[in-house]
């Protein structure tokens, strides 16, 4: 294959129009990476016949042991392709940009999948012919739904159907085309879904339109005769009330959405084999053969269509008459497929046939080199023959130029609804909108540039600390084998680390691999000390031009256009360096053209995940927001071995932080140093990186932190009420000078009051960021709840969830508590009177104001003008005398410290409702004079007093503990199916489906499993099923463990069953338990020793 030089590459991204930007999506072990392997031999970069064995785009040594890809990367080809204008004229050669992404199929790696899918405008999915439709094929169909990417699906690993399966082309035909229904279904679940949510809209602007036009009936027949007197037509005024509520729903049109093979969007494909082909690819084969036309071909290819042999006419299945015809899919495409098979490697008879191969060879032309005919290795035969019939790049790269679009047509669709989603879009530049629209290049355009996540890179490995051309010094070649050796003495030190002389076998290597003494190891170290982690942005251009030494703005992801100079004010930098992103290395570029996918320096230090840039800062737009597919979920307290080296780890997990885009880094009030990741194999990847690139110390991890949550249920086996004659939940708190007391109540929100306050936080974390704005611009000063940090990370819904209004909120809420019928004794106008949700003012937790003055504001204002509390608190602020008012916002705060640490474990609270019934303070406080100066003393005293019966209400109910839960998806075939049931019950799982692969030996287990159950879980199934079973974990929520912590048995029954001492396991106290220990919190019931026996000895 050619080698592309770089100034090909370069040359080619000026013309947009011949440009594509794609990327691979599927799930984990479907052949992403080999696929993308096929694609890199054509521009000679690797050799084709190592092509799905090399993985070339798995650079990390950690991916090439695995076999799994954990990091996305990008690499740029080239591709030529002759067409012709007319079938008259002679084919003209033209060469196109491929910016090729490959991405993780590994469910903790999610976020890289997001990441790639925001640069690009087009997405090929890979399903497996055998697993068909798994978890994260769903996930990333919905990730191109949500991007608006044109997708093209791959039906990889056909070669299993021959080869493991033993079908026939009959067999598999039927097969695939089930497999195709099932990803079409879910393209109709996210077209079906968003239409149902269009038609609400439609409803509700339906229903506004009724309004108004009878108010403006109403007002014409008020004003009738001042109209008339005035000359004013009512017929006019009617006909237009008519027009504006007659609006009809349009519906979308949803033909071009799904993938069909006639509409050249399914690939069908080997990848490990080399081949693939189109519907196209086969009509026009058998144009000529059967005298009809392409067109007509690729329509009746596949379905069910059959070929007439003796008139050579197509038919469809209603006139076959009774006779037993294949379909033409079968007939000119499946057995020819399984044809070479059989006459290269046996197939299902399982030898070949060298008679049958010269055959094929000599009916499709095909020249095989006669070296290959005589070897005796069957696979080189087979995939020789299919890269000269059915070329797996040239199927793959001509479906990608022919159906994905350019970066000019791709932006003009995409780009509008992602600029209306954006935060303050209307104050968004019109300038700035038309050239990323337009898509402008020009250099005097304004420059608009997503960064989707920032890279790290050795600072060896940058191509100005790189030797450019030529061949090397001798001295260079000898550094280049020592450090070779080395690594391959470190693989060996790992793998033969259980043997009991693995490290002098270690120090023989070294020792035999050092060619100059020990100066030049000392030396070696010294340089891979200093090799230092330089951190590049992973970007596109939307519109302008980028040069090396331009300035330019790095907009923060809460930047609105609405704002500009709002705190943390942009800051302008200076671009020092631009690259051509090409797998494992980097080249260098003086400028980039609009429509491109390149690697930026200067950025290190300014973008911690993700952000845009723009050449200017009023109008600009803010395209942050990336939805991950997977949020953080697993907690490690990470530490260094020596104490000295923490200023060294700490700087790691920095670096660590901005350049993973799942990965945070968090310090607990406790001091503790903690990382969050997705999951097990996330976390892994990240211990490796620190203690290897970013901090270069051994670290020690301790046990997993795995969030819980805290709830409370009314149950019929509660304790009595705490406190007598008042309901349950209610406690009367009184601080310690006596001054003050506060009467609160305790209950549990309904179900769907949760979840519905749950779905909408982005709408909460929103409505308080409004509030707090006009606070600011009236002067307000802050209160001891501006304490508390409510930004937190942005929301996967926050675009959606922009769109609902306060009063879409109320109704929706009202809606949920209607729901709980039995209850709405108990919710009497409960909307109007929201004062706070908590934890962090976002969390399913109320503070609802129930006082007879309503000392505190109301949160669900439609406008925050109408709040005479807010400005009686003030005026109280401002006198000298204390009031309840005065106390309001302390109360508040107060809430959100209770709800953020519940009182069985310090977790956070969710789905209760706080009642604040009665605020006095007492006569004393009230005349004092110094009462004012006294108020930081009873400032803490009520807060203070506030948490503590927050808690103690808590407690009168039967306290809950919820779980994080993780949805487990398990392949296995029918032999280990026992064994995947005993190790899911071992850890406390629960089997939701099981599900039989129709056409094949495999069945899909679906489980719930707990977050603190699952750590070993994918090791010990693999072990306990030889690894005849393959496991996917996707984070489900949190789920109630319905056990009382505190449950003592106290009734006879149950205490002659159980005993005094409940011999019973309770698994809720357990997890309770070990929380707690966790955090030094008092662990209550624990006995140190049990049974204790005076000590005995020998002698006696």
């Amino acid at each position: 294959m050619p080698v592309v030089t770089l100034d090909k590459l370069v040359a080619l991204q000026r013309n947009a129009e011949d440009v594509r930007n794609i990327c691979i999506l599927a799930h984990v072990d479907h052949g992403k990476t080999s696929l993308s392997d096929a694609l890199i031999a054509t521009n000679g970069i690797i050799s084709p016949k190592l092509a799905g064995k090399i993985r070339y785009l798995d650079s990390r040594p950690d991916e090439q042991l695995r076999g799994i890809t954990m990091e996305s990367s990008a690499i740029s080809l080239c591709f030529s392709m002759a067409r012709r204008t007319t079938s008259q004229e002679r084919p003209v050669t033209k060469d196109y940009l491929i910016n090729l992404i490959d991405s993780p199929g590994h469910v903790d790696f999610s976020s890289e999948v997001s990441t790639a899918s925001r640069l690009c405008d087009g997405a090929i999915v890979l399903v497996d012919a055998v697993e068909g439709v798994c978890s994260q094929t769903v996930t990333v169909l919905r990730q191109t739904w949500i991007e608006h990417l044109k997708p093209i699906l791959v039906i990889n690993k056909i070669d299993r159907l021959v080869t493991e399966l033993k079908m026939s082309p009959s067999e598999a035909y039927i097969h695939m085309g089930k497999l195709l229904e099932q990803v079409n279904a879910v393209l109709g679940s996210f077209f079906q879904g968003e239409r149902m949510e269009e038609d609400l809209q439609w409803r509700e602007r339906v229903e506004e339109r009724v309004a108004a036009a009878a108010a403006k009936e109403q007002e014409k027949l008020l004003r009738r005769n001042a109209d008339a007197a005035n000359g004013v037509n009512d017929e006019d005024i009617a006909s237009e009330t008519t027009a504006s509520t007659n609006g009809e729903f349009e519906e979308k049109d949803d033909e071009d959405l799904y993938f069909a093979p006639e509409n050249n969007n399914v690939i069908f494909s080997s990848a490990i084999d080399g081949w693939a082909f189109t519907v196209r690819q086969f009509a026009t084969l058998y144009e000529k053969k059967l005298g009809i036309k392409r067109s007509i071909l690729e329509k009746v290819l596949w379905g069910d269509y059959y070929l007439d042999p003796k008139t050579k006419r197509v038919l469809s299945s209603k006139h076959l008459k009774g006779r037993a015809l294949k379909p033409m899919f079968v007939q000119l495409v499946l057995d020819n497929i399984w044809a070479v098979y059989e006459a290269t490697t046996g197939g299902v008879k399982g030898k070949g046939d060298p008679g049958m191969v010269e055959k094929i060879t000599k009916s499709l032309s095909l020249t095989i080199p006669p070296h290959i005919l005589r070897s005796r290795d069957t696979r080189a035969l087979l995939t020789t023959l299919f890269a000269a019939w059915l070329p797996l790049s040239t199927a793959l790269l001509v479906s990608v130029i022919e159906q994905l679009p350019a970066p000019p047509e791709a932006q003009s669709s995409r780009l509008p609804a992602l600029i209306d989603a954006s935060s303050g879009a209307s104050y968004i530049d019109p300038l700035v909108r038309d050239a990323m629209v337009n898509f402008k290049t020009a250099t005097n355009e304004p420059v608009v540039a997503f960064v989707s996540k920032m890279v790290a890179v050795p600072t060896s490995e940058l191509p100005q600390n790189k030797r450019r051309g030529g061949m090397l010094t001798a001295e260079e070649a000898r550094d280049m084998a020592r450090k070779k050796r080395a690594e391959i003495a470190k693989a060996q030190a790992v793998s033969n680390e259980d043997l009991p002389n693995g490290l002098s076998g270690i120090t023989e290597t070294l020792t035999s691999t050092n060619l100059n003494g020990d100066e030049e190891t000392n030396g070696l170290r010294t340089e891979q000390k200093e090799d230092a982690e330089h951190l590049i942005g992973f970007a596109r251009l939307y519109s302008g031009t980028l040069t090396v030494g331009d300035s330019i703005y790095v907009l923060p992801p809460k930047f609105s256009p609405a704002n500009p100079h709002a705190t943390p004010e942009p800051q302008r930098v200076t671009i020092t360096a631009l690259y051509l992103l090409m797998g494992r290395g980097l080249e260098p570029l003086i400028s980039v053209p609009a429509g491109v996918v390149f690697g930026i320096g200067g950025l290190e230090g300014h973008i911690l995940k993700s952000g845009t840039l723009c050449s200017q800062l009023e109008g600009s737009v803010n395209l942050a927001g990336v939805s991950m597919g997977s949020e953080p979920i697993v907690r490690v307290a990470l530490e260094p071995v020596n104490p000295s080296d923490l200023d060294k780890m700490i700087n790691g997990m920095r670096m660590l932080e901005q350049s993973d885009p799942c990965a945070q880094y968090e310090v607990l009030e406790s001091g503790e140093h903690v990382i969050l990741t997705a999951g097990e194999l996330h976390l892994e990847r990240c211990l490796k990186d620190l203690r290897e690139r970013f901090a270069r110390c051994e670290i020690q991890a301790g046990e997993p932190i795995v969030p819980y949550r805290e709830t409370i249920v009314s149950t019929s086996e509660m304790g009595p009420v705490k406190t007598k004659d008042t309901p349950r939940g209610s406690v009367l708190g009184v601080t310690t000078s006596k001054q003050i007391s506060v009467r609160i109540r305790v209950r549990p929100l309904p179900i769907s009051v949760t979840e519905y306050l749950e779905k909408n936080i982005g709408a909460t974390r929103r409505f308080y960021a409004e509030i707090k704005a006009a606070e600011e611009s009236r002067g307000t000063d802050k209160s001891a709840e501006e304490m508390i940090d409510v930004d937190g990370n942005s929301d996967d819904n926050a675009q959606i969830i922009n769109r609902l209004s306060i009063s879409d909120f109320k109704r929706e809420l009202t809606e949920a508590f209607h729901e709980a019928e039995e209850q709405q004794d108990h919710w009497p106008d409960v909307v109007d009177n929201i004062t706070a949700f908590g934890p962090r003012r976002t969390g399913p937790n109320l503070l609802i104001d129930r006082t007879q003055s309503r000392i505190c504001r109301r949160f669900l204002q439609e406008t925050q003008e109408e709040t005479p509390e807010a400005d009686r608190s003030l005026n109280n602020s401002s006198s000298s005398n204390l009031s309840p008012e005065t106390f309001s916002d302390k109360i508040s705060y107060a809430f959100q410290l209770a709800t953020a640490q519940g009182p069985l474990c310090h977790e956070p609270i969710r789905g209760i409702a706080v009642f604040l019934e009665d605020v006095t303070v007492s006569s004393a406080a009230d005349e004092d004079a110094a009462g004012r100066d006294n108020l930081g003393r009873l400032t803490g005293e009520v807060i203070k007093t506030v948490r503590d019966s927050i808690q103690q209400g808590f407690l009168d109910w039967s306290p809950r503990l919820l779980l994080a839960m993780y949805s487990c998806e398990v392949q296995a075939s029918t032999e280990v199916l026992g064994r995947v049931y005993a190790v899911i019950t071992r850890r406390h799982g629960r089997i939701l489906s099981e599900s039989l692969k129709e056409g094949t030996p495999f069945f899909t287990i679906s489980a719930l499993l707990p977050v603190a159950s699952s750590f070993g879980f994918s090791d010990e199934i693999r072990k306990r099923t030889s690894g005849a079973a393959s496991l996917q974990f996707r984070f489900h929520g949190f789920e109630m463990l319905d056990e009382d912590p505190f449950w003592v048995p106290s009734t006879e029954e149950e205490l002659e069953d159980l005993g005094e001492l409940a011999d019973k396991e309770n698994v809720a106290k357990g997890h309770m338990d070990k929380v707690r220990a966790r955090k030094g919190l008092m662990v209550t019931g624990r006995k140190m020793v049990k049974d204790a026996e005076k000590q005995k000895t020998l002698k006696r």
